[in-house]
């Protein structure tokens, strides 16, 4: 019987005053309710304010709502608008709950905030957070739709998305200096953000994420990525845009000074995009006019306005450069490469027969103001190979299956000129003295023959 007298008088003197203000903020307001408070003492201030100490071990709620408040111990101001919670503080509700060191409910505003040692965790989804501080405003109909948290002093979230079907899905690592939460699928951060997943990681000086409705991100100032597993990349930009699908990564783009490199190209341009699907990238997208899109591999080097490539299950099946494209084969020994340039300019690649490579280029075409240069090779006749230049509307170069970059041949259409030069035939072996001496001559009087 005393600790039903207790909790009523508690009751009674933690509920509004007046019906004015019963009326005003209703169930959608927090009134507290006393549920467990071992020892208290009640001060009345001028005005009839009320000041309640408590220790011993206390417990709170809101009435009618499923919001719950224990500590060790508290003092509340102004009727209990103001309270303030002393250790191993716990607040839940149907959204979250959170541990911390100490912790205070502001009934204006409806907000909580935890400081010390939080932990948070989102009761729907599973997310979590770690770090000095918190304050969450818990959702209130008429007040505001959603539930929403910040948090500063660089804290840990480990952010879980969920499918159509509520399943939890691989968590999100994020570090920032400061973070929001709006809801349980959109955050934000900045200052220093990290991002990480079994499929990437990324960092930027600002982060936002959507892996509700939006399924889409951003990461902007000095962002970068790294795509893992077998088909690694890194890209970087000014901003990282981020597609997902599923909330898995379907695609990423850099803006304004973008640099992107796999394991075949290192491509430059204002703009990159990469398209993953599979955790695997399938296709490459550069454009760009203060920064034209240049794209060097092992074996190629291409220059364009836009450039797309084109690499489905990690194999390369189409380059297509438009443009005043330019696409040039490897560096020889001499320092000579083939290379073609149109206003469109298509490269063809083909499964390769044997060897290393999965794929080989086989035909590269040019159409508008085509030119070329390339070598050809007679295997029945070693030595060096004739140089040809051509200029035509159409220029096709068929290179040999091998795949060793060797041209089989080469077509023309449209207006056609151009010049072929043939090696000079090695000089026989009783003549090869005289004809250094001549050189050594020649070259002493600033001739070369």
């Amino acid at each position: 019987m005393r600790r039903l007298a207790r909790r009523a008088l508690l009751l009674l003197a933690l509920a509004p005053a007046g019906r004015a203000a019963a009326q005003d903020f209703g169930d959608r307001r927090c009134i507290m309710s006393v549920e467990r408070m071992e020892r208290y003492r009640r001060v009345e201030g001028p005005g009839g304010d009320l000041t309640f100490y408590a220790g011993g071990g206390v417990e709170l709620s809101c009435l009618g709502t499923t919001v719950r408040m224990r500590s060790d111990s508290l003092y509340a101001v102004n009727n209990f608008r103001t309270t303030y919670f002393i250790g191993h503080v716990h607040y839940s509700d149907s959204t979250m709950e959170t541990t911390a060191d100490r912790g205070t409910y502001y009934k204006d505003g409806e907000r909580w905030e935890g400081r010390g040692n939080v932990v948070s965790r989102n009761l729907r989804t599973g997310s979590t957070l770690r770090g000095p501080s918190l304050d969450y405003q818990r959702p209130v109909p008429g007040q505001r739709d959603t539930a929403e948290m910040y948090a500063v002093g660089r804290p840990r979230i480990d952010y879980v998305p969920t499918d159509s079907a509520g399943q939890a899905q691989e968590a999100y690592v994020i570090f920032g200096d400061r973070v929001r939460f709006r809801g349980n699928d959109r955050v934000y951060a900045g200052g220093r953000v990290t991002i990480d997943r079994s499929d990437f990681a990324a960092r930027g000086d600002s982060l936002r994420l959507d892996t509700g409705a939006g399924q889409d991100g951003a990461l902007v100032g000095n962002a970068h990525m790294e795509g893992k597993g077998a088909d690694a990349f890194t890209l970087d930009g000014r901003r990282i845009l981020l597609r997902l699908a599923g909330n898995e990564l379907s695609g990423v783009r850099a803006v304004v000074g973008a640099h992107a490199v796999n394991g075949e190209w290192d491509l430059t341009a204002d703009s990159i995009d990469l398209a993953v699907a599979h955790r695997q990238l399938v296709q490459t997208l550069a454009w760009g006019d203060s920064t034209r899109p240049h794209g060097v591999s092992a074996a190629r080097e291409i220059r364009a306005d836009s450039l797309a490539i084109d690499t489905p299950e990690r194999t390369p099946t189409e380059i297509r450069a438009f443009g005043r494209g330019w696409v040039a084969t490897g560096t020889d020994s001499a320092g000579l490469r083939d290379w073609l340039e149109g206003d469109t300019v298509v490269a063809h690649f083909a499964p390769a027969d044997s060897g290393p490579a999965r794929s080989v280029l086989r035909q590269v075409d040019a159409r508008g103001r085509a030119r070329s240069f390339y070598r050809v090779t007679d295997r029945q006749r070693p030595g060096a190979p004739s140089l040809s230049y051509v200029r035509g509307d159409h220029i096709a170069v068929f290179f040999r299956p091998a795949g060793d970059n060797g041209v089989e041949r080469v077509e023309v259409r449209g207006q056609v000129d151009g010049v072929q030069l043939e090696p000079r035939p090695a000089p026989a072996d009783s003549l090869r003295a005289d004809s250094l001496r001549v050189r050594a001559d020649s070259a002493r009087q600033g001739r070369i023959p």
